[in-house]
Formats: C-alpha cells, structure tokens, sequence
C-alpha cells in the first residue's frame, strides 16, 4: 500500500520537476518513480548504512537520496532524485516531505495502531472514537489490558522491535512507540477476569512466585 501512496505522490510531482524521482525501500529497491521501467530493480548505489539515522540527504555520483521517517528509527524508505547538484538536494528533500505527509496521512486514517495512538495521547475528539472505531472495523467492546513500558537506564531504539516480537498479532495487539524512552503495549484479553493473561504479559513477579509455591518440594510423593 505504501507503493501506491508514494505513486500518488509523484504523479502529481512529476509535471513539476524535470528529474527522475522516486521512493526505495531499505534495500534500495525502487517501489515507485516516476520512470516507470526502474520499478521493481535495485539501485546498485544505494546503501542504507549511509544514512545513520540521519534525515539529511545522502548523495552518491548519480543520484541523491533523503531517509523518509520512521518512529521505530529504522530506515524503511528513502526518497530520491537523479543527480547530486544542488538543485537534486533540494527537490530531494522536498519529495521526502511531501511523500512523509501522505504517508502519516494515510496511516491516521486507515490505521488500527495510529488511532489507538491518538486516543493514549489524547489527540482524537471523544466523540469521534466511535465514530474512527467504526470506519476501521475496529471492536470496542473487547477487553484489553495496557502496559507500559519504560527505559529507565538508558533508551534502546532496539527497544521496539523486541517488544513486537512478544506481541506479533498486530491486529489485536498493539505495540506503540510514545517517546524516547516509554513503549506502550495494548494487549487483547479472552476474557475482562483474565488477571493470569495481564500478569504473564508483564512478566509480573508475584506470578512466578505462586507458580513456584505450588511446585512440589524435590523428592516428594518418592517411596522411602
């Protein structure tokens, strides 16, 4: 789907700008531009470690690239420009924020994760949650717990990924990036009495402390 918003994108751009534009995803394959035979090859001069988390554009001899922003802090999309002058930088970082705009756009209206976002950050009118809720198919009535989790010592962007890895389902669970250091998890419950569910899903010591109880000492129930 993001292949299609940036598509959008530079058909409207293209009549505009006298240079090849386009968008590469972090392996530097061209998912849209506006030469329409690059679509699907990989640009040989594209390498994401240049990036280094930096927004700024990159320039390589042929062309100049702008890393497209990310809340998790990896690099998923790059915009592009045929050249390295001057003129190619600036259209460069242009197109990125045009293309960062529809995307954040696209994703508030059509995504489950973003408007449970707007709703922890107050960013969505109460009157519209019901409203939102019903435009993406998204159940109410379902029993959730939320979590937060916060890096106390020092801040990981390593972080995120880690906690997505214990809630893959996406479309029940939620895992929210809030700031530098707080990640919030919304996680969906089989039942509003299911206290084991919560406790496990913290990892909550006094759970492990009653499953430890109820284990049997070390050679008990053995015949003498």
């Amino acid at each position: 789907m993001s292949s299609r918003i940036f598509q959008n994108v530079i058909i409207q751009m293209k009549d505009a700008v006298d240079r090849t534009i386009g968008v590469v995803d972090e392996q530097g394959f061209v998912v849209a531009s506006s030469e329409l035979a690059i679509i699907g090859s990989r640009l040989d001069d594209f390498h994401a470690y240049a990036f280094d988390g930096t927004d700024k554009v990159v320039c390589t001899d042929s062309r100049s690239y702008c890393a497209l922003g990310n809340e998790g802090g990896k690099l998923d999309f790059a915009a592009f420009v045929e050249g390295a002058d001057q003129a190619a930088k600036t259209i460069c970082a242009v197109s990125a924020v045009a293309f960062n705009e529809a995307r954040s756009n696209y994703e508030e209206k059509h995504n489950k994760a973003a408007f449970v976002k707007n709703i922890i950050s107050d960013n969505i009118l109460p009157g519209d949650v019901y409203v939102r809720a019903k435009e993406l198919h998204f159940v109410t009535d379902e029993p959730r717990s939320v979590l937060l989790v916060r890096q106390t010592d020092h801040s990981d962007v390593a972080a995120m990924e880690v906690i997505q890895r214990l809630f893959p389902d996406r479309q029940k669970d939620f895992v929210l990036n809030i700031n530098e250091t707080d990640v919030v998890v919304v996680k969906s419950l089989s039942s509003p009495e299911a206290h084991e569910e919560i406790l496990k899903a913290a990892g909550h010591p006094q759970r492990h402390r009653r499953e430890h109880q109820r284990k049997p000492p070390a050679g008990a129930g053995r015949p003498l």
